[in-house]
C-alpha cells in the first residue's frame, strides 16, 4: 500500500506523520472521502472545492489544489482495486501543544482503502445527542469526529448502521457520516444545509438529479415517512428499512429505487459531475 505524505508517495509502513500534529493533538484538519471506480475518482472537482471550502473556515491555508489531484492520481495509480474510498486529510501541522497553531505549515496526507457496495437498505437509529446549527464548525468536514464515533457505536449497540441527529430546536438534521432525506405524499424533501447538516456531495448531486426539495422537518417526520433513504460518497443511495423500533417493509420503496436508478444512472454518464 502506498500513501502520499507531504509532497511524496511512501510506503505505508514507513510513512509518518508527527505526534505533534495539530490534527492529532487538538483535531485541527479537515478531511474529503472520495468514492474511486477502477482507478477514477467521482466527483473530484466538487469534493476539493469542499475541501477549500472547511480550510478557509477553519482558518487553515488554502491547499493546492494542483498537489492535491496529483497525490489522489499517484495514490489511485499506485493501488488498483475496483472500488475505493480516496481519503484526503489536510491538518493544522506540527505545533505546539495546545490550541495555537505552529508555523511550519499543513499537514496533506491521501490514503486509499478498499471498499465493497452497500447494500439496498438499512437500519437507522436516532440519538439523543444533537447537532449545533449555529457552532464554529457547522458546515465543514473537519476531522472532529468524536461525537460521530460516539453516536455511530450507539447505532451498532443496535444493530444499525447509522444514527440520526436533530439540531437544537428539534428539526432533522443528518447521520453521522450521511444526509437524509424522507418522501412524503410521494415528494422527497431533505433538510437545508441552514438545519446544520453537512453540504455532502452526493446530496448536491441527489436533489439535483431527483428534485428533491429542502424542507425544515421535524425529528419525529421518521415516524411518518412513507420511505426514508440515506445518501453519501460511499452509500451513493441507499434505503432505509427501519427507524429505531419502525420498520419500513418493502424498502427500498419505489420512490427510493427511482432516485437510486437515476444516481447510478447519472454517475455512470460523467464521473465528475
Amino acid at each position: 500500500m502506498k500513501i502520499w505524505l507531504d509532497g511524496t508517495l511512501q510506503d505505508l509502513e514507513a510513512a509518518r506523520v508527527s505526534v505533534f500534529d495539530h490534527g492529532l493533538t487538538v483535531g485541527d484538519g479537515i478531511f474529503e472521502t472520495v468514492k474511486s471506480v477502477d482507478g477514477k475518482p467521482f466527483a473530484l472537482t466538487r469534493h476539493l472545492d469542499r475541501l477549500v471550502r472547511s480550510a478557509r473556515g477553519l482558518g487553515l491555508p488554502e491547499p493546492d489544489l494542483d498537489e492535491v489531484r496529483r497525490a489522489c492520481d499517484a495514490v489511485l495509480a499506485a493501488n488498483p482495486m475496483p472500488l475505493g474510498r480516496l481519503r484526503i486529510t489536510y491538518t493544522g501541522g506540527l505545533s505546539p501543544l495546545g490550541s495555537d497553531r505552529g508555523e511550519a505549515g499543513a499537514t496533506l496526507v491521501v490514503a486509499l482503502g478498499e471498499a465493497t457496495r452497500r447494500p439496498d437498505s438499512t437500519a437507522t437509529v436516532t440519538v439523543p445527542w444533537t447537532r449545533n446549527e449555529r457552532g464554529a464548525l457547522t458546515g465543514l468536514k473537519t476531522t472532529s469526529y468524536a461525537e460521530n464515533v460516539v453516536a455511530l457505536a450507539r447505532a451498532r449497540e443496535q444493530g444499525a448502521s447509522e444514527a440520526l441527529f436533530a439540531n437544537t430546536v428539534g428539526q432533522l438534521c443528518e447521520g453521522t457520516g450521511s444526509n437524509v432525506f424522507v418522501v412524503l405524499d410521494g415528494e422527497v424533501h431533505t433538510p437545508p444545509v441552514a438545519s446544520g447538516c453537512l453540504a455532502g456531495i452526493t446530496r448536491a448531486l441527489a436533489v439535483e438529479w431527483t428534485g428533491a426539495k429542502e424542507t425544515d422537518l421535524p425529528l419525529d417526520v421518521l415516524e411518518r415517512a412513507d420511505e426514508i433513504f440515506l445518501t453519501s460518497t460511499l452509500r451513493d443511495v441507499q434505503g432505509v428499512h427501519r427507524v429505531d423500533g419502525r420498520e419500513l417493509p418493502g424498502a427500498p420503496g419505489p420512490v427510493t429505487a427511482k432516485a437510486m436508478r437515476v444516481f447510478d444512472e447519472r454517475a455512470a454518464d460523467d464521473l465528475d459531475p
